[in-house]
């Protein structure tokens, strides 16, 4: 099977935890678990419907804390 690597935001709220493809705009899940919410964003995907290539690039910056 043929597949494509997407960057997918995660983010805690407060009792849940959200995610997004910033590649795939209407790609999006909540979950009560981190694991959960993995496992949703990806299982998305429609049978038959056309996904485009990745074009998002995903890095940390380091931010120095104010002593």
């Amino acid at each position: 099977m043929k597949s494509h690597r997407y960057a997918v935001v995660i983010e805690k709220g407060r009792g849940s935890y959200g995610a997004y493809v910033p590649d795939l705009p209407v790609c999006v899940a909540v979950a009560k678990t981190e694991a959960g919410v993995r496992k949703l964003i990806r299982g998305l995907r429609k049978d038959g419907d056309p996904v485009p290539r990745p074009k998002s690039l995903v890095d940390y910056v380091e931010v120095p804390l104010a002593s």
